[in-house]
């Protein structure tokens, strides 16, 4: 299965860190990408994920989703629940009311790789936890942070009762597989990158690349 990564849509309604321009989408090229995934001929084999719980994610990208018949889960920090223009309990509960699933990406958008063996447990037992009581159901998908991981977190993620832990490494994630590879979409992708973002396809050299990039994180 690929997976197509999406982080804001619209205007900004908080203060961005650095780096995350690139990944915002203005609205005209969200819904045309949406068209191309549910026109997509390998429709069934794309799935659609959401990080940074933007409020975009309830006001703009929930609608255009359902419009098209697709759904999408949505990676939620808990640690921004509430602030200005991010979502609020409420809103990750109607997303969830509305058929979309609902996973951790954390309390604080932190490095996990960076953080102490406590830190690091705390902050997935309690983003967890708030997920759980809201949506009234288990939580057991999370997306790391800047798709930066190694062994220990890895370790954590399992020890916390995660089932799958996506990234942003790229490639085909495989169903019964703990990581799974995302593709995050970006403001200047050319149609060819797209393209090539929702078939999967990469040249050998790249995709033997990737693996190894991905298995010598597991390692570190």
């Amino acid at each position: 299965m690929q997976i197509i990564n999406f982080h804001g849509v619209g205007r900004p309604e908080r203060v961005l860190e650095p780096g995350e321009g690139p990944f915002w989408l203005g609205t005209e090229q969200f819904r045309f990408l949406l068209d191309q995934i549910a026109g997509h001929a390998d429709r069934g084999n794309l799935a659609i994920t959401f990080d940074d719980s933007n409020i975009s994610d309830l006001t703009i990208a929930l609608p255009e989703l359902l419009k098209r018949g697709l759904s999408a889960s949505f990676f939620v920090l808990t640690g921004r629940l509430g602030h200005p223009g991010s979502l609020a309990a409420a809103d990750v509960a109607e997303l969830h009311a509305c058929g979309m699933a609902i996973g951790s990406h954390g309390v604080d958008h932190s490095d996990l790789t960076k953080l102490s063996a406590t830190r690091l447990a705390t902050e997935l037992a309690q983003s967890r936890a708030m997920l759980e009581e809201i949506c009234g159901s288990e939580v057991n998908t999370f997306a790391i942070p800047f798709g930066r991981y190694n062994r220990e977190v890895l370790h954590s993620l399992r020890r916390a009762g995660f089932s799958a832990a996506f990234t942003s490494d790229g490639g085909i994630a495989r169903e019964q597989s703990f990581l799974k590879p995302r593709r995050s979409i970006r403001n200047q992708m050319s149609p060819q990158e797209i393209e090539s973002a929702l078939s999967g396809r990469l040249p050998v050299l790249k995709r033997l690349r990737r693996a190894a990039g991905m298995q010598l994180k597991q390692l570190s």
